[in-house]
């Protein structure tokens, strides 16, 4: 009897301090609940005040439309310089002309940026390369380099892109300083609506080695697409654009939805700046997406005006 008197306390005392422990974690765990619950109407109202963003491409939207440019957007490297390739292959050129476009798809390829000596020289030595042959001759085999040396180096992130733009209504357009003729194979094999491109002057469905006006590059894209927008009914603060080069910025600053796609360091900085939306799938990498900036004008430039007047009669 002495033993359990002497254990009784004992006994009562640790079934105290289990009452104890058990009710501090009770009132511990409601009051953490609490907190929680708190925290979480918090967080609620704080993601309500928040407006979201709308939906882009947004469906059924016949007001917009969507441009890409071609080289190193859509496609990695340059399409002029993959065409070049081809017609070597087809010995249309000597080896020293194919060294020379490799040599350009190569600094196209590592720098990242269009040199305007690489691509004027790039562009002379097509010109002169198809001089004299027909029109349709070429278009024959710029289908078979497609399959060739393109249709594996377009960038699935950017074609996915594209396609949202399609699945959403809207008409798809490639911008590009690249042969009309190369563009449009490539905007009908990706499934686009068309292609804006550099015009090569033909006779009698014979390349004469000229161009009709200068490349569609730069500011003269601008104006194409404005024209092009103006021609289909587009509202420009609507649409949306997409390009890797900073030279590129006239026509992306022309639409509501700016897009700098793999882009070269000036335009990363001014994507930045203005607050565009970016994307890079050279390394896989997305980039955060940040805002969209009103519409600007561009200063007219005749040349890439009426490549798209020609190009919307043509489809008319």
């Amino acid at each position: 009897m002495a033993a359990l008197g002497w254990l009784t306390p004992r006994r009562r005392s640790a079934t105290a301090r289990s009452v104890l422990a058990g009710e501090a974690a009770a009132e511990a765990a409601r009051k953490s609940s609490q907190e929680l619950a708190e925290l979480a109407e918090r967080a609620q109202a704080t993601a309500d005040e928040t407006p979201s963003e709308p939906e882009f491409p947004v469906v059924g939207d016949d007001l917009a439309a969507a441009f890409f440019d071609l080289d190193n957007t859509v496609m990695q490297g340059a399409a002029l310089f993959h065409f070049g390739r081809g017609l070597y292959k087809r010995k249309f050129f000597q080896r020293r002309e194919l060294a020379r476009f490799a040599w350009q798809q190569a600094w196209f390829r590592l720098a990242g940026v269009e040199d305007p000596e690489h691509m004027q020289d790039a562009r002379d030595s097509a010109l002169s390369i198809v001089k004299g042959h027909r029109v349709s001759e070429l278009m024959s085999i710029g289908e078979e380099i497609y399959d060739e040396y393109m249709a594996d180096r377009i960038w699935p992130g950017t074609r996915a892109l594209a396609q949202a733009h399609l699945d959403a209504g809207q008409k798809v357009w490639l911008v590009t300083a690249a042969p009309v003729e190369t563009a449009t194979i490539i905007a009908r094999r990706l499934g686009l609506t068309g292609a804006l491109g550099t015009v090569a002057e033909s006779v009698d469905g014979v390349y004469t080695g000229r161009l009709v006006g200068e490349p569609l590059h730069g500011p003269a894209k601008a104006e194409a697409v404005r024209a092009l927008a103006a021609a289909e009914g587009l509202d420009l603060t609507r649409c949306a654009a997409y390009s890797d080069s900073h030279n590129d910025i006239p026509m992306l600053s022309l639409v509501g939805h700016p897009y700098a796609i793999n882009p070269d360091a000036k335009l990363r900085k001014h994507a930045r700046e203005r607050e565009w939306r970016l994307r890079d799938y050279r390394t896989g990498r997305k980039a955060a997406k940040v805002g969209i900036p009103a519409a600007a004008g561009v200063g007219a430039l005749a040349g890439g005006t009426a490549a798209a007047v020609a190009l919307h009669r043509r489809r008319r």
